[in-house]
């Protein structure tokens, strides 16, 4: 039996607007993949969120839907348009889109992992691709759209909340002399795909917490936060990115000594936005 796409954790009960995912975390490498990639089994998982998923496990517990991505971002980015087809990666494409996702190998089918480091060694057939994004693109993406519809029908919005992790040295342009380094990056495309007051909220949970928090830098959010973000038609979306540092060891992608830490205090995070009032709306006047 072939691998389903994605993993749907629902809880007894919706009772919030909130839906969580996790993208970038699938860690299902087909055995026809790492027999066409040029990399080690460590290398070629560089660019996934590797655990994330079970960070934001309970999710559930707390009213909230959560999907997770099965396959990994090596083999097709879900937080990519469908029409990212890289030339440099997929031959025979009629009309090459580009932009600068795609210049840097990170279309829907990647070319390169972290730091550059090319998947393969020559080109995949353009059926191939279509097949990849058949089989776990459309499928993710149909889910994540009807999660979000149910919770716009139930709540009157939907707030998705699509949890990432970056590599600790991600940082390093970023960080202020005589600032403290950001923690967490909350990406709403500078306040494109989400209404302030929800992402104030978002990030005042995470301070909380003990974290330090900034917005938009370096990263703003990419298809996921674009496509899904109407804040104006009751869609809100935020790509939350967390330095890998803080809960896993990123050369040999394994948990450190804090990772139960962390998965705790992202847990009451995940209590304290889903049992808010954040991004409830006012009744109509009868």
């Amino acid at each position: 039996m072939s691998r389903h796409p994605y993993r749907l954790d629902l809880p007894e009960t919706v009772t919030t607007p909130v839906v969580v995912a996790s993208p970038h975390s699938g860690r299902y490498y087909p055995r026809g993949f790492t027999r066409q990639t040029v990399l080690d089994e460590r290398t070629i998982r560089s660019s996934e969120d590797a655990f994330m998923d079970m960070l934001v496990a309970e999710a559930p517990s707390f009213g909230a839907p959560l999907l997770v991505a099965e396959f990994p971002r090596a083999y097709v980015d879900l937080n990519r348009n469908a029409d990212e087809l890289d030339p440099g990666v997929v031959a025979g494409l009629r009309r090459p889109s580009q932009n600068p996702r795609i210049s840097s190998g990170l279309g829907v089918i990647p070319r390169v992992v972290a730091n550059g480091r090319v998947i393969y060694r020559g080109k995949l057939s353009l059926e191939e691709a279509e097949a990849r994004i058949a089989r776990v693109w459309h499928p993710y993406h149909g889910r994540l759209e009807d999660l979000i519809c149910e919770a716009q029908i139930r709540f009157g919005q939907a707030i998705l909340l699509d949890f990432h992790s970056m590599p600790h040295e991600a940082l390093n342009s970023t960080a202020r002399p005589g600032q403290p380094r950001p923690e967490v990056v909350l990406g709403d495309r500078f306040g494109a795909s989400c209404d302030g007051a929800i992402v104030g909220e978002l990030e005042a949970a995470f301070a909380s917490a003990g974290l330090v928090v900034s917005r938009n830098a370096p990263f703003a959010g990419a298809f996921v936060t674009q496509h899904y973000g109407r804040p104006s038609r009751g869609r809100h979306a935020i790509q939350i990115e967390i330095d890998r540092a803080l809960y896993m060891d990123e050369t040999l992608i394994r948990p450190n000594g804090n990772f139960q830490n962390m998965k705790a205090l992202i847990t009451e995070v995940l209590r304290r936005v889903t049992g808010s009032q954040m991004g409830q709306m006012p009744l109509a006047a009868e």
